[in-house]
């Protein structure tokens, strides 16, 4: 009898030594994610954010939360979905576009994207070529230039309009490339995480 209350008394003991040492090196620090998702551009509010709490490896960089307030206000330089931790590097003091990039808006018809397509999406924009004096043009060849990685930034639809205005972030030579395209004649494909 009297080792198994010793037993009983060892398993308490070393239990409740758990829980005090589980309670005391809680290392959680509180953060900023994203409440809602954001787009490219987008000045963050207080609304867009929320407080998380979080274990933090030293080596990643996130914002803490008592820093809400010199974030709020700010644009932020990439897309982000709900419950991302903000980092640094997301909210830029400097505009939208970065330095060497740019934004080009492309006018697409019902079929010359995919309806997925949404802010944040990687995708190539790719030169269709057109008619040509009621001919067809022929098909463009494996020619690197007519193809153009970018990601969306905006997708909207104007009111009794039957197109779609889809807005690319990509390099500033692509992006005049891409604007000197004659309209109907690009159309964009969704690609992953960053590839052609």
């Amino acid at each position: 009898m009297p080792h198994l209350l010793l037993g009983t008394l060892l398993v308490i003991v070393c239990a409740g030594v758990f829980v005090v040492w589980s309670l005391t090196s809680d290392t959680r620090e509180p953060v900023l994610a994203l409440a809602r998702p954001v787009t490219v551009g987008q000045v963050l509010t207080a609304q867009d954010l929320k407080q998380v709490n979080v274990v933090v490896d030293p080596g990643v960089s996130v914002v803490d939360a008592s820093q809400a307030a010199s974030v709020v206000g700010k644009a932020v330089s990439t897309s982000l979905t709900v419950g991302a931790l903000l980092t640094p590097d997301a909210v830029g003091s400097g505009g939208v576009p970065a330095a060497g990039q740019a934004l080009a808006a492309l006018s697409l018809k019902s079929g010359q994207f995919p309806p997925e397509v949404g802010p944040g999406a990687h995708v190539s924009v790719v030169f269709v070529p057109g008619q040509v004096g009621g001919a067809v043009a022929s098909a463009p060849t494996a020619d690197p230039s007519s193809v153009w990685p970018a990601v969306v930034t905006s997708v909207t639809s104007p009111p009794n309009q039957q197109i779609t205005v889809i807005s690319v972030l990509l390099g500033e030579s692509a992006a005049r490339q891409v604007a000197a395209v004659p309209a109907g004649q690009l159309s964009v494909v969704m690609v992953s995480g960053g590839g052609r």
